[in-house]
């Protein structure tokens, strides 16, 4: 099945203006799921690169089903660092009644909020994976009509738990959307999971006869799977049948650059520590004179502690006190090397950017680097700008955001911020550049309720930030929360 637009069957209901991909996915949908014609399938894939707004559509999709009397309860399953955008995004855009909660907490907890979910209005329950397959049975009792499979490449491997708990929930429901970037050729084995959880009947029920249909085992003990060439047009037309495809260079009704914030919480040990100095800072205003250098001072440690790490006392070694970020970075790090996308990260603190090393290490992520004692600044540039397998771009705000050009990337991660509006500008420019043939996208990693919200907000607004903090303390508010 092709993406062409089709006919406008119903308003989408949001409270926005969809891009004209968007409103041809939600048609497909529509027409898939049977509303607006004969029902062709009970689930269907959006498969769009990071930035072209799958979770919009998919909200729309999802009011739309509601209007036709043919849903009422929800479910969707997501990584972790992104439950919570779930939640802002149907707040922001959702154009029906809803009643939505983010499962958290324990076990019990968990299931005492699935089960209170039982109004007229439309129930939308938001969970992580690993607790999916931890709350099969209490999920399957409560009997939800769609599922939302978001970040779905998590569940590309047949055999894992949470696969397998998909594929056993999304058997129950009604309807299923699966939500991904688009899916890349050398990867194509990673389908059949997320096909048998979508529609069963694109690929069957068996891993072993899909892979023996569209892929020879090659390697040393044939443990490498290489798709068969003379399969790939049937494996294409199967997989589109029931999907439509987004790529971001395609979407021009785009805008040049948008702006995403990707809030986290800090976990309860580090959420205290950093409680515990912001007590200590605003005690030590007021024992001293408030100046400039003073509020600065204690808004670094403060920042210092939001991206992870903290400088013990005694032998000035960082620590790491939390992996929020992190964990969200590791996520937006998944999701573009499963599109095949290059990616752009800059941090502020040394602690940071080894960590970031060391996670890309961790999934094998060829990159390149600058921070400060780095000399050949123009080999880690063109490395990243011309070799297909160098994928990320790690950089220290204050030594890489000056004089570089990073086009081969139009997705690009602040982890953390410094206070310089000239360091945070020159940044953002480095891939919204000439040279430039996509638009852009920028993710900030917040830590919500902390100094991460007032530094983002001072850049975007292009204030004093040491000059409204100590406004706000003299006005009694605190400067760092």
């Amino acid at each position: 099945m092709t993406n062409k637009r089709r006919p406008k069957t119903l308003a989408m209901p949001i409270r926005a203006s969809p891009y004209a991909h968007q409103r041809a996915a939600f048609d497909m949908a529509l027409n898939l799921f049977g509303v607006s014609g004969d029902m062709r399938s009970s689930g269907m894939a959006l498969l769009a690169d990071m930035g072209t707004g799958k979770s919009l559509t998919a909200i729309a999709i999802t009011g739309a089903l509601y209007q036709a009397g043919r849903i009422h309860r929800t479910l969707i399953v997501a990584p972790l660092s992104i439950l919570g955008v779930w939640q802002e995004e149907f707040d922001k855009f959702a154009g029906f009644p809803f009643v939505l909660n983010v499962l958290s907490g324990t076990a019990a907890k968990k299931t005492e909020t699935l089960r209170a979910m039982t109004g007229s209005t439309l129930q939308a329950a938001v969970v992580n994976y690993e607790s999916a397959w931890r709350l099969e049975r209490e999920i399957i009792a409560w009997k939800p009509d769609l599922i939302i499979a978001d970040e779905g490449h998590k569940i590309k491997t047949h055999n894992t738990r949470a696969s397998k708990a998909m594929h056993r929930i999304g058997g129950k429901a009604a309807y299923r959307l699966l939500l991904t970037g688009t899916p890349i050729t050398n990867k194509a084995l990673g389908l059949f999971s997320q096909y048998k959880f979508l529609n069963p009947a694109i690929f069957g029920g068996n891993f072993y006869a899909f892979r023996n249909r569209y892929f020879d085992m090659m390697g040393y003990g044939l443990y490498t799977p290489v798709l068969k060439k003379h399969m790939e047009p049937e494996l294409q037309e199967r997989m589109h049948s029931v999907a439509f495809v987004a790529r971001k260079a395609d979407c021009l009704d785009l805008p040049e650059t948008t702006d995403t914030i990707r809030y986290v919480d800090l976990e309860p040990k580090a959420a205290r520590v950093y409680r515990d100095l912001v007590r200590e800072s605003i005690a030590s205003l007021d024992k001293g004179e408030v100046t400039v250098t003073n509020v600065l001072t204690r808004l670094l440690r403060l920042s210092q502690l939001t991206g992870g790490f903290l400088t013990d006392d005694a032998d000035g070694m960082p620590q790491q006190v939390s992996s929020t970020k992190l964990d969200a970075l590791e996520d937006i790090l998944d999701s573009t090397l499963e599109e095949g996308r290059k990616l752009v990260v800059v941090a502020r603190f040394v602690p940071e950017i080894n960590a970031i090393c060391k996670l890309l290490d961790k999934h094998s992520a060829a990159y390149s680097l600058i921070k400060g004692g780095v000399a050949d600044r123009s080999g880690q540039v063109s490395r990243f700008q011309n070799d297909p397998n160098c994928m990320v771009f790690v950089g220290q705000i204050a030594t890489a955001g000056m004089g570089i050009t990073l086009t081969a990337a139009s997705l690009m991660v602040f982890f953390s911020l410094d206070y310089s509006m000239s360091n945070f500008q020159q940044a953002r420019a480095r891939i919204h550049r000439v040279g430039q043939r996509e638009s852009c996208q920028y993710i900030y990693l917040a830590v919500r309720g902390t100094v991460d919200e007032r530094v983002l907000q001072a850049l975007r607004d292009k204030t004093d930030l040491a000059k409204a903090l100590i406004d706000d303390y003299r006005k009694g508010a605190n400067p760092f929360q």
